[in-house]
């Protein structure tokens, strides 16, 4: 199985490719910051409305999206626009909304004292929303710059292509974004009046008999009831027949669907897509199908479709199921797609791929229903269930009310997770209908400019579509047998023993250095409050190799691919297994994480330091993930936000490589560079750990030994790591001014980067309160009133302990220049939000944020992973403060508003260092 990666170069067993290297000052999330005193959590709730995308009128496509942003938009009791979000960040808060297929999704979260006036104010939005027609056209600009912003997204462009594919008149046709040109010009010219027919479709569709409700909070349960029926029983209920597509059948049996398909991505990837359209399989929750086929399709392991076609150099990614989203699972059909990641060569023989996948299906289908694989599935599931972390609270109620949409009541919390019966005659009927008549094929690469002259209406994506040939067909309707494929054998990662581990050590609540030699540091932590069979094992190795030279780093990051796919056909049995293996490719060197149920973690860890060990690769292989790697880094820079990024740190950052650099850096590179690059970095170590969790003290010492001893290294002077340094912007004004390297894109991103200069405890904390008091002003600023874009965010920023913030504006370059949205974030950045109002209010107002921003100091952790990932933290930074959050606490509340003023004021006139990247 194969995901997209995330922004830093972070691969684990779900990653074949990587993006760049990692951002050295990410924003500084308060959210993650919590401590080891655990008060309590955050309350939450959500709502999921019985309607969607799918009930939007044919004239008016994105009717449904349109009408979720507006109800933000003020109420009959609080009549303000931007009301409720002023009083959930206020209140160390944060909401969203989400609008699918058939169901339209409102969430939040805050402290729990203002949970039931949170509460009252957010029904109002299924109570008595204003609609107001001003803020109709505000809004509407707000609807059309998130479309414009996931304009360049291939998902989504591929997903609408799917949609030209269905029956005329099924709703799985319809735009369902939304736009200027759906939901304002082409409403004009015929003379429709959108702000009734929103109010209309609102009276209509926003009823309380198909709305689900999930609370989560600390209060007893029945004050819980009490305060919902108090709040919500005012919700209208029309009486109406919920909206039902039962009627819509056989979604996709067109001649339309049954074609070959190519496709122009606007990333550079070769990739094949295998799709069947099924009746919907929601009544099958129990058995769940989809999921036992894509398990047995998508296996990466000896004998599967991957394994085959990554020993022929044809692939380096695979992915099977059904991604149980709206446009893949509703309730006229479920979609089932194998996406195959192709190498060239695999392009090259792309009916060859095909064939592969098809004499798998077809093996299955001849043996039938493998129960041995469906309960090791199921034993999987239930004990990944039965000691599952917690969620976040705003991500739970978010699950819980939309499941209750679709489960009865006794499975709400486990109807989407657990396979409850197996059912071999469920299981024979899903199968048999994944036949090679019955599926469509699309083909996905930058090769095809030159075919594709077709373009999709609302994405404009460039595609073109034959039958067929007539030659593969027949080569299928005859499959013969492949040696090479067979069932999964069994899984030797699958943990049986769940026991609890005793310690000797004095309980801390802080992590304790057990090893410190000048080879390796470790330090250990046992699991004193969650008390689960599971634990975190992370290991730091430092080179003295890495971050001199842009080739250096490319070296790396090729390493790291080249494991992972080495790793693919024996580890993959462990992830899904629920062990979690990944490679962080760091300033000073790699860093393994490993996490999971701690009996077979060991077991885990030795496969993959023996793969380092004796690692070893072919020229196939490398040249497939050469290729892969350098387009993944051209992936990188095509993304405005990302490149924004790259460039900030390039400048502030004087051994920052770009992901330019590193593209140039790789071409010369060749297998025997790799070969001595690995030989070279294992010889020379500085290897610092942590085991936390349910081992003992020898236990953690074990994975030290074995990792030292193993690669053979031999110790590095701590002179001869690299270090950061950071470069102080000059006083005044900078910009760096760009082009996108994709340009079709019409995306534009303005980072205001404002530096402050080395920091404290007590200066950080001094930023972090004013970027909070200038998060909901600046989105009510930039986004509301002066629309300038959909994703409007100041951010706290430490670069290697140099402080600072910024403001990032992404809009659209054909409604504003980057000269203008530079000026008004400036403009916005140094008008802070108390200005204007009185000092009593002021005060209050002051005194409410330092509140919560503590509040959400001392929320509780959820799981061990956020405390391993707080600790971690610092010991990759090596400051080792493990009680920093203590003395962040113990800082902001000896603040007061002339320290906060006194810091403005030398922030914002003659004392400023500005750098604005634009692109």
């Amino acid at each position: 199985m194969s995901k997209d990666g995330g922004d830093a170069l972070e691969i684990d067993q779900n990653y074949c490719t990587s993006s760049g290297a990692a951002d050295r000052d990410p924003p500084v999330p308060r959210k993650r910051q919590k401590t080891v005193k655990m008060k309590e959590k955050l309350s939450a709730a959500a709502l999921c409305v019985g309607v969607g995308s799918f009930s939007d009128p044919e004239d008016l496509p994105g009717l449904a999206h349109y009408l979720e942003h507006m109800v933000f938009m003020g109420s009959e009791k609080y009549p303000d626009e931007n009301a409720f979000d002023v009083f959930i960040k206020k209140h160390g808060g944060s909401d969203n909304a989400s609008t699918d297929c058939e169901r339209t999704v409102f969430q939040f979260e805050i402290q729990r004292k203002f949970f039931k006036e949170a509460l009252d104010r957010w029904a109002q939005f299924f109570i008595s929303p204003l609609l107001k027609v001003d803020s109709l056209e505000r809004e509407v600009k707000a609807v059309d710059s998130e479309f414009q912003m996931n304009l360049p997204v291939d998902s989504y462009r591929k997903q609408q292509l799917f949609s030209t594919m269905v029956k005329v008149g099924h709703p799985m046709a319809k735009f369902m974004w939304g736009n200027l040109a759906s939901l304002q010009q082409q409403p004009a010219e015929r003379g429709t009046n959108v702000h009734q027919r929103l109010g209309e479709f609102r009276l209509r569709f926003y009823s309380a008999h198909y709305m689900t409700l999930a609370v989560q909070s600390a209060e007893p349960l029945d004050r819980l009831e009490e305060w919902v029926r108090e709040v919500f029983s005012a919700v209208p209920n029309n009486g109406c027949p919920a909206p039902n597509f039962d009627d819509y059948k056989d979604t996709f049996d067109t001649p339309n669907f049954y074609k070959l398909y190519k496709m122009v991505p606007v990333k550079s990837v070769n990739q094949l897509e295998i799709t069947w359209s099924l009746p919907c399989q929601m009544r099958h929750y129990r058995v769940k199908p989809l999921h036992y086929l894509g398990w047995l399709l998508g296996h990466e392991g000896k004998g599967s479709v991957f394994n085959l076609l990554k020993k022929r150099m044809w692939a380096l990614g695979l992915y099977a199921g059904n991604n149980e989203l709206g446009f893949e699972q509703n309730s006229t059909n479920s979609v089932f797609n194998v996406i195959v990641v192709l190498t060239d060569e695999g392009l090259a023989h792309v009916k060859e791929v095909i064939t592969v996948v098809f004499q798998y299906i077809s093996m299955l289908q001849r043996l039938g229903p493998c129960r041995r694989v469906y309960e090791e599935i199921q034993t999987i599931e239930d004990k990944d269930f039965r000691f599952k972390d917690e969620t976040d609270p705003i991500d739970y109620v978010e699950n819980v009310c939309e499941n209750m949409q679709l489960y009865p009541p006794q499975h709400y919390l486990t109807g989407d997770i657990l396979m409850f019966d197996y059912d071999e005659q469920v299981l024979v009927e899903a199968q048999n209908l994944l036949t090679p008549d019955r599926a469509s094929l699309l083909l996905v690469s930058p090769q095809f400019k030159g075919d594709c002259h077709l373009r999709e209406p609302w994405f404009d994506t460039p595609y073109c579509v034959s039958d067929i040939p007539s030659d593969w067909k027949e080569a299928w309707k005859d499959l013969p047998e492949d040696p090479e494929l067979h069932l999964l054998a069994e899984n030797k990662f699958i943990a049986k023993d769940f026991s609890l581990k005793e310690h000797h050590l004095k309980d801390s609540k802080y992590p304790e250095k057990i090893l410190d030699t000048p080879q390796s540091r470790l330090w250990y932590r046992p699991d004193t409050k969650f008390h689960q069979p599971k634990a975190y094992v992370h290991f730091y190795l430092k080179s003295p190799l890495i971050g001199r030279t842009p080739q250096s780093v490319v070296l790396l990051d090729l390493f790291l691919n080249l494991l992972v796919q080495n790793l693919t056909a024996v580890a993959y049995d462990a992830d899904v297994a629920q062990l979690v293996y990944k490679f962080v490719a760091e300033d000073s060197g790699m860093v393994i994480k490993l996490s999971g149920f701690n009996e077979k973690l060991p077991l885990l860890f030795e496969t993959i330091v023996d793969y380092m060990a004796d690692f070893s690769v072919s020229e196939e292989m490398f040249q497939a993930v050469k290729t892969q790697l350098r387009r993944s880094y051209y992936n990188h820079v095509i993304k405005p936000m990302q490149l924004v990024r790259d460039v900030r740190l390039s400048i502030l950052e004087k051994t920052k490589w770009t992901t330019l650099d590193k593209r140039q850096a790789m071409r010369p590179l060749e297998r025997q560079d790799i070969l001595q690059f690995i030989g070279q970095f294992r010889r020379k170590l500085f290897v610092e750990g942590l085991v936390q969790g349910n081992y003992t003290h020898q236990e953690a010492l074990k994975f030290e030994e074995y990792l030292v001893r193993k690669l053979s290294c031999t110790p590095v002077p701590p002179t001869l790591l690299p270090g950061l340094r950071v470069m102080q912007v000059p006083r005044g004004g900078h910009f760096c001014r760009f082009k996108s390297f994709h340009r079709s894109d019409a995306n534009s991103v303005i980072t205001n980067y404002y530096q402050s200069g080395p920091g404290d405890i007590r200066r950080l904390m001094l930023m972090e309160l004013m970027v909070m008091l200038m998060e909901e002003p600046c989105f009510d600023y930039l986004r509301t009133q002066e629309q300038l874009g959909y994703a409007v965010f100041p951010t706290c920023r430490d670069t290697a302990g140099i402080l600072g913030f910024s403001v990032t504006v992404q809009t659209q370059a054909t409604n504003f220049s980057t000269v203008s949205i530079e000026a008004k974030a400036d403009r916005f950045s140094f008008c802070p939000p108390f200005a204007i109002l009185p000092s009593l209010t002021v005060l209050c107002f002051l005194c409410l944020q330092v509140t919560a921003l503590v509040t959400l100091k001392l929320c509780a952790d959820l799981h061990l992973g956020e405390e391993v990932d707080r600790n971690w933290e610092k010991i990759v930074d090596q400051t080792y403060l493990f009680d920093r959050l203590e003395r962040e606490i113990a800082a902001l509340h000896e603040l007061t508003l002339g320290q906060l003023q006194e810091w403005f004021q030398q922030h914002a006139f003659t004392d400023r260092h500005k750098l604005s990247i634009q692109v």
